[in-house]
């Protein structure tokens, strides 16, 4: 076989991720917890001017709806610390079950506390508290990226709050209930400058219609799926998971392509174009690209999805 999962992650090396976004996303886990906390809070703020962040649906929020209630009952000290705790990455009953949570329903959790402080229901940031300066520098990193790059940090942030689910063992994982299919009445086909490959059209067609199964059996057996910023997700049925957890009503916008021959009879793709998601809805698209390989079959071997340092790289389909 030409072609190992790793060897597939090199191909159309010239693309250019935003590494920016990582290096925030690291900066930002070495500050203390009430510099991580007070920074969220500002940044979601500061973003609410420019940025509509959409209210999570009732089928996120119930699963989080017990820990909400009980942390409206404590003390403000007490909540401080639990907020504390999520940031620490403490092991503590509230940070355990956090950790179980799918990445919508984390969103929706950070999303209804912060109304709660608000309202002064739960334990704000001190009137006139000052960020510390590592802090203050990380907010302007975090002013300094476009949207899509800004909504992608400050999503990891709190994804990856909460104890390490690496260390629960076995436990099920809570997500939201898999939205069924669109219609077939109510599905637009996207249409790819340079692109006509079915794959690729399908690809992007069914994930656009949170059509998973389908979506599924585009994939070898064992091939593999990047997201970006992670390690590839390997077999059809960890593929499917993510797409489950992770890509309900996600709408792709791919614009342009370029396809090639490769080694053994392999094709590579190399897609780009704009991602909206629904907790940012319409007004924010993500750069992103989508690196392909199709085996002699024509099927998906491997797809790395990147979102790109700058609009400009939507232009960028060099090898």
């Amino acid at each position: 076989m030409p072609f190992t999962i790793d060897s597939a992650r090199g191909i159309f090396p010239e693309t250019l991720s935003a590494d920016a976004v990582p290096a925030t996303i690291a900066r930002f886990n070495q500050l203390k917890a009430e510099d991580q906390l007070a920074l969220i809070w500002f940044a979601y703020l500061e973003m609410g001017k420019t940025i509509t962040i959409a209210a999570p649906g009732a089928a996120s929020m119930q699963f989080a709806e017990g820990t909400l209630k009980e942390i409206e009952n404590m003390t403000f000290p007490e909540q401080t610390q639990v907020m504390c705790d999520l940031a620490n990455r403490a092991d503590t009953p509230i940070c355990r079950t956090y950790a179980t949570w799918s990445a919508n329903i984390k969103l929706g959790f950070w999303y209804r506390l912060g109304q709660l402080m608000e309202q002064g229901i739960v334990a704000p940031i001190p009137e006139g508290y000052q960020l510390s300066a590592n802090a203050s520098a990380v907010l302007q990193a975090i002013r300094n990226l476009d949207a899509g790059q800004q909504i992608t940090v400050l999503r990891n942030t709190v994804v990856d709050m909460g104890f390490d689910a690496n260390k629960l063992g076995s436990y099920q994982k809570v997500s939201e209930p898999v939205v069924p299919p669109k219609e077939q009445s109510q599905r637009t086909q996207v249409t790819i400058e340079g692109v006509t490959n079915p794959t690729i059209l399908n690809y992007m067609n069914n994930l656009n219609a949170n059509d998973f199964e389908t979506l599924i059996e585009l994939f070898t057996p064992d091939g593999a799926l990047q997201p970006p910023f992670q390690r590839p997700i390997v077999g059809k049925d960890a593929i499917l998971r993510f797409f489950q957890e992770d890509c309900q009503n996600l709408k792709l916008l791919p614009e342009r392509g370029v396809s090639e021959p490769a080694e053994g009879g392999y094709t590579q793709v190399k897609i780009t174009g704009k991602v909206q998601t629904p907790w940012f809805g319409a007004g924010v698209g993500m750069n992103m690209a989508w690196r392909f390989l199709l085996n002699p079959e024509n099927k998906i071997f491997f797809v790395a999805i990147d979102l790109l340092a700058s609009p400009q790289e939507l232009l960028n389909l060099a090898r």
